[in-house]
C-alpha cells in the first residue's frame, strides 16, 4: 500500500500545502503559507481536529432537529472539513462552498474530494460578492471563516455585510462566525456590536484563557433571530479535551462596552497573529 505524501503547490494567495497525519490513516493537514487552515479525516468525517471547527460543529449539531437537512453556505472552504461534516450528521442537505482561492479550490478537489452526495457545490467567488447576489431567505446556516492569510477580510466586518448575511437566512436561521483575536479584543468587541445590529441573539464561545485575554486566539461567534439552544451547547464546548465557555447576554452586553458597530469606512481587517501563533513547518 502507498503512503500517502505531502503535496505542495502555488494557489491563488500563496502556497498550500496538504500533509498527512502520521497518526491517522488518510487525514491530511492543509496550511497556506505555513497557517493551518483546515483538518480532514477522509474516513471519518465527523472527527473535527481543530477546536475551533468542533465549536462550529457543535452549533451546526443544534440548528434544528437533529439529523434534519440544512440549507447551509459556508463563505471561504479550505479542505471542506464542515461540508463534509454536514453530510454526514445531516444527509440531505444543500451546501454551497464559497472559495475564492480558485487554485486553493481545485488542489481540494483534485487530492481530497468530496464524497459522493455531499450535497455540495462550490462557487469560486469573493464570499461578500456571492452573498450580494444571492437569493433572499435560502440558507438555514451561513458560516463564515474566511482568512485572507491570517486575517478576516475587512469587507466581510461591516453592517453592510452582516445585511446581506441576515438577507439570505431564513426566519430562525444561524449566522456563524470563525473571528480571532486577543486583548483589548477591539476586533472582536467591534464583531459583536456590528452582528447586533441585525440580530438579537449573540454568543460568543471561546477558551477560557482567551477570553481572559491571556492569549491570541479563535473566537466562535453565534447569532441568530431567535433563542439559540444554549444549555446543550454550554455542555458540548464544556465537555470538548480544550473546554470553552459561552458567554452571551447582559454579561456579553457589558464585556462589548462602548465598542461601535464597523462601517465601511472603519472597517479594518482582523488583527495578525503573533508571530509563530499558528504556524506549522
Amino acid at each position: 500500500m502507498n503512503e500517502p505524501i505531502p503535496v505542495s503547490r502555488a494557489v491563488d494567495h500563496g502556497t498550500a500545502k496538504l500533509m498527512p497525519d502520521v497518526d491517522r490513516e488518510r487525514a491530511w493537514l492543509l496550511t497556506v503559507d505555513g497557517a493551518p487552515q483546515s483538518y480532514v479525516d477522509l474516513d471519518e468525517p465527523t472527527h473535527l481536529e481543530f477546536e475551533y471547527a468542533r465549536r462550529l460543529g457543535h452549533v451546526l449539531d443544534v440548528v434544528g432537529e437533529p439529523g434534519v437537512p440544512l440549507d447551509a453556505v459556508y463563505l471561504g472552504g479550505g479542505a471542506m472539513t464542515l461540508p463534509r461534516y454536514l453530510a454526514a450528521t445531516r444527509p440531505g442537505s444543500r451546501q454551497v462552498v464559497v472559495e475564492a482561492d480558485a487554485g486553493l479550490a481545485a488542489l481540494v478537489a483534485e487530492v481530497l474530494p468530496l464524497p459522493a452526495g455531499a450535497g455540495a457545490a462550490v462557487r469560486t467567488v469573493d464570499a461578500r460578492a456571492w452573498l450580494e447576489a444571492a437569493p433572499d431567505g435560502s440558507a438555514d446556516v451561513v458560516v463564515g471563516d474566511v482568512f485572507g492569510g491570517s486575517q478576516v477580510p475587512a469587507h466581510l466586518t461591516t453592517v453592510g455585510y452582516v445585511d446581506e448575511v441576515a438577507r439570505v437566512l431564513r426566519s430562525g436561521g444561524v449566522y456563524l462566525a470563525n473571528l480571532a483575536d486577543a486583548a483589548p479584543f477591539a476586533f472582536l468587541r467591534s464583531q459583536v456590536a456590528t452582528v447586533g445590529t441585525r440580530f438579537a441573539e449573540i454568543a460568543v464561545i471561546a477558551e477560557p484563557g482567551v477570553l481572559r485575554g491571556r492569549r491570541f486566539g479563535n473566537v466562535v461567534l453565534a447569532a441568530s433571530d431567535r433563542a439559540l439552544d444554549l444549555p446543550t451547547l454550554t455542555r458540548a464546548v464544556a465537555g470538548d479535551p480544550f473546554p470553552a465557555r459561552v458567554e452571551c447576554g447582559e454579561a456579553l452586553r457589558r464585556w462589548v462596552g462602548e465598542a461601535r458597530p464597523v462601517s465601511e469606512v472603519t472597517a479594518v481587517p482582523s488583527p495578525l497573529p503573533p508571530s509563530g501563533a499558528f504556524a506549522v513547518g
